[in-house]
């Protein structure tokens, strides 16, 4: 049988205008149209539904990059993006959209991606946790710098110069209380970091800046999540949105066991899953290889005596542990968990694992191998920790089978 002749294919180049209907959101926020060649076509600041011009900016052989540059059709969920640099600025995504519009785009990716990515039913993805504030919520933001006024900011999203910044709307109103003071005093400095915790009131701001209202050049901060103090360093991880990490810890605690003997804390951080959950097990292994994160963790975990530090890359030392753990958390970078870690955990097949993503596609990769190692996925529970972006976090249960592997 003569296979159908292939489309041909249009000659498009960066700065051609497209007609294009969008579909749907993909992971990262753009909205995905089809060309007539066969062709995705990716646009940045689109909604579903709507019927848009797009200029194309990048050309690869399989897809298009392009960017929304008038609205012909639009969506009802359509809304006039507050920030004055969006759509300049990387930093957010989906400002166009109406809040729960972006909550059903991000719940539907996270459903597309488990059935396509990793060939599982998305009958067991919860309703997506979305936050009661979308706005001022960022207690983390690196600026950075102009080398010439001293200006702070953010980097065009096409890396062409910086975009002086005087408020910023999802970061929090202390981090915004310091931007206009800061303004002028980047000159010679590659970035400025400023950090706060709402609770404990403690903040960081570095490298050391003299004139602002306010003391810098702080080493560490304390940060309180789930009713513990934690010491987190300039270097180190700690979650952006202090009200959605609550949830995110309370969606954790419903997924572990309430009791157990021996809890590995993989990709463990400063230690803030092993302190807040150590007092349901016997033991708790925490293993992190960040330097910076692991002098963290050990001065964390110094009053919870059943709580012991690994320094290491998990793939390393996760098969070598000595026991075998009841229940496990996984919460590793986006790039998701090496083969070695997967395969330890089928090796040691706990009764519990809990898996925290920040990366959808790769959630549903290693939830498929972890499925057909002998694991039953019971839920997966998408939370949105970085409202108007298009970042997504999910909370997946997943328990061991009955019977054999």
């Amino acid at each position: 049988m003569t296979e159908p002749a292939a489309l041909e294919r249009l000659p498009l180049a960066p700065g051609d205008v497209l007609e294009l209907r969008i579909e749907s959101l993909v992971f990262g926020g753009a909205g995905l149209a089809r060309l007539p060649d066969g062709r995705i076509a990716f646009v940045l600041y689109s909604a579903p539904g709507e019927l848009v011009e797009a200029t194309i900016e990048k050309v690869h052989p399989d897809f298009v990059e392009a960017v929304t540059t008038r609205v012909i059709e639009p969506s009802p969920d359509r809304v006039a993006p507050p920030c004055p640099v969006f759509g300049e600025c990387g930093g957010c995504q989906l400002q166009h959209m109406d809040y729960p519009a972006q909550l059903r785009a991000k719940e539907e990716i996270v459903r597309e991606q488990l059935r396509r990515i990793g060939r599982l039913d998305d009958a067991v993805v919860r309703p997506i946790v979305g936050a009661a504030d979308p706005w001022a919520y960022r207690n983390h933001v690196r600026f950075s710098t102009g080398k010439r006024w001293g200006d702070v900011g953010f980097i065009h999203r096409r890396g062409r110069g910086l975009l002086k910044v005087e408020h910023c709307p999802i970061s929090d109103d202390f981090v915004n209380g310091l931007l206009p003071g800061l303004q002028g005093k980047g000159r010679g400095l590659h970035q400025v970091q400023v950090r706060h915790n709402p609770q404990s009131d403690s903040y960081l701001v570095t490298p050391a800046i003299a004139g602002l209202d306010v003391p810098t050049g702080q080493r560490s901060y304390e940060e309180m999540l789930g009713g513990h103090r934690f010491r987190v360093s300039a270097a180190a991880f700690f979650q952006v949105n202090n009200a959605q990490a609550e949830r995110m810890v309370e969606l954790v605690g419903e997924a572990l066991p309430v009791r157990g003997g021996t809890l590995v804390d993989a990709f463990a951080g400063v230690g803030t899953f092993a302190v807040i959950f150590a007092d349901r097990f016997e033991r708790v292994i925490a293993i992190e290889e960040s330097h910076s994160a692991t002098r963290d963790a050990a001065e964390n975990v110094a009053a919870t005596p059943n709580v012991e530090v690994r320094v290491g890359k998990v793939e390393e030392v996760l098969p070598l542990l000595d026991v075998v753990p009841e229940a496990v958390i996984l919460d590793p970078p986006r790039a998701g968990c090496q083969p070695a870690v997967l395969q330890a955990l089928i090796a040691f097949r706990p009764s519990s694992i809990v898996y925290v993503s920040c990366n959808p596609s790769t959630l549903a990769r290693d939830l498929r191998v972890l499925v057909d190692g002998g694991f039953e996925l019971d839920s997966v529970t998408p939370l949105d920790m970085f409202p108007q972006t298009g970042h997504i976090e999910c909370v997946a249960r997943l328990s061991l089978a009955a019977g054999p592997a």
